[in-house]
C-alpha cells in the first residue's frame, strides 16, 4: 500500500502560528524516516486555524532538512496566482531539490468574499481553469513563448479534482487527487479511467484517494479524535472561517449544547467521510478504498488536536507500507 501525507499546518487552541508551521517541517522529518511517498502541504489564506499560505516557501524549509521524501503542493490555487510565478516556483523548487517535486494544482477560489477580493479574484469563467493549467504546463515543459528560469527538468503535475475536475484530468492526460464526495461517484472515477488521455509525461491515468484518518485502540476513541476536525468544519459553515482545533473536551461539550441540529448533522457527515477505527479496521477500509476505486495511493490527512495521536497514526499508516499489519503494536497500540 502507497500511502503520502498531507499536511495543512493546522493550528491548535493556544498554539501560535509560527509553532504550528515548525511543527509540520519536524513532521515532514519524521515522515521519511519512517518510510512516506510523499509530504504534501496547502494553500489557504487569511484562515485562522490553518498556518500555511504558501506551500511552495513552506516545502523549500521542509526539502533543506530532509533527503529524499516527494515535497508536493496540494496544492497551489491557480486562480490566486499568475501562471508564470506558479510555473517559476515549481522550477525553483525543483532545482533546489532535483527529482522530488510534485506539483499538485487546485482551482478553488478564497474561502471567504474578503479574502477573494484580497486576491483579486472574486470569480472563475467557464474555461479559464483549465486553459491557466495549460498554460503552467506550457511554461514548466518549455513550450511557452518566453523562456521560464530556472530551465530545469520539470516536475510532475498532479490536478486536486473536486468537481468535474476528474474530466479535465482525463483531458489532459494528468494524475489527479479526489476526496470527499468523490471518493463514491463511481460514474465519474470510471470514466476518468475509461477517458484518460495519454501525454507525453504521464502514460497511464494515476489517481489518488485523499481521506482523513484516525487510528486509535478503539473505533469509538478513534472516532472522538476527529470530533475537533469535524467541528471546525461545521462551525466554518456558519462562521466562514476555520478556527484553531479545540480540546477533544471542550468539542464534546459545544457539541451537546448546540442548538443547531444543522451543525450536529454536518460533524457526522463529516466524520462518514473519514477513516476512523482500530488498526485492522483502518487496514482494510483503506485496502477497500483502493480496491474500489482503482486509485494507486491513499493521500492521508491525519488532524487530531493532540499531536502525540497524529505520530501515532502516521507510525501506523507507515508500518502498512513496510511490514505487515499487525506490527502495529510496536507504535504503542494493543
Amino acid at each position: 500500500m502507497r500511502i503520502s501525507l498531507l499536511d495543512r499546518a493546522r493550528t491548535r487552541s493556544g498554539e501560535s502560528d509560527a509553532d504550528a508551521v515548525a511543527t509540520t517541517v519536524d513532521r515532514a522529518v519524521r515522515a521519511e524516516e519512517l518510510g512516506f511517498q510523499r509530504f504534501w502541504t496547502a494553500e489557504h489564506h487569511a484562515v485562522p486555524g490553518i498556518a500555511g499560505a504558501a506551500p511552495t516557501v513552506l516545502l523549500s524549509a521542509i526539502g533543506a532538512r530532509t533527503r529524499s521524501i516527494r515535497l508536493g503542493t496540494g496544492g497551489i490555487m491557480v486562480p490566486n496566482h499568475s501562471p508564470l510565478v506558479i510555473a517559476e516556483q515549481a522550477l525553483l523548487l525543483e532545482a533546489l531539490y532535483p527529482g522530488r517535486v510534485d506539483i499538485g494544482l487546485g482551482g478553488s477560489l478564497g474561502f471567504t468574499a474578503p479574502v477573494r477580493r484580497a486576491l483579486g479574484r472574486t470569480t472563475l469563467r467557464e474555461g479559464e481553469y483549465a486553459a491557466a493549467v495549460e498554460e503552467i504546463r506550457a511554461y514548466l515543459d518549455g513550450r511557452a513563448d518566453i523562456t521560464v528560469r530556472p530551465r530545469v527538468e520539470p516536475p510532475p503535475v498532479f490536478l486536486l479534482a473536486g468537481g468535474n475536475g476528474l474530466t479535465l484530468a482525463a483531458d489532459l492526460g494528468l494524475p489527479a487527487v479526489i476526496g470527499g464526495p468523490l471518493l463514491h461517484d463511481a460514474d465519474k472515477i470510471d470514466a476518468y479511467f475509461r477517458n484518460f488521455r495519454p501525454g507525453p509525461r504521464t502514460a497511464e491515468p494515476y489517481l489518488m484517494v485523499s481521506v482523513d484518518i484516525a487510528v486509535a485502540e478503539t473505533t469509538e476513541r478513534a472516532r472522538d479524535l476527529l470530533l475537533p476536525e469535524a467541528w471546525a468544519y461545521a462551525d466554518s459553515r456558519e462562521i466562514g472561517e476555520f478556527r484553531a482545533l479545540q480540546p477533544l473536551e471542550e468539542v464534546r461539550r459545544m457539541l451537546g449544547s448546540t442548538s443547531s441540529t444543522k451543525k450536529a448533522d454536518t460533524v457526522r457527515a463529516w466524520l462518514a467521510t473519514a477513516v476512523a477505527g482500530t488498526p485492522d479496521l483502518v487496514a482494510n477500509s483503506l485496502t477497500d478504498l483502493l480496491d474500489r476505486t482503482g486509485a494507486s495511493e491513499i493521500l492521508a490527512s491525519v488532524s487530531t488536536y493532540d499531536r502525540a495521536d497524529v505520530g501515532r497514526t502516521d507510525e501506523f499508516l507507515a508500518s502498512l507500507q513496510n511490514q505487515p499489519t499487525n506490527s502495529f503494536v510496536s507504535s504503542g497500540y494493543r
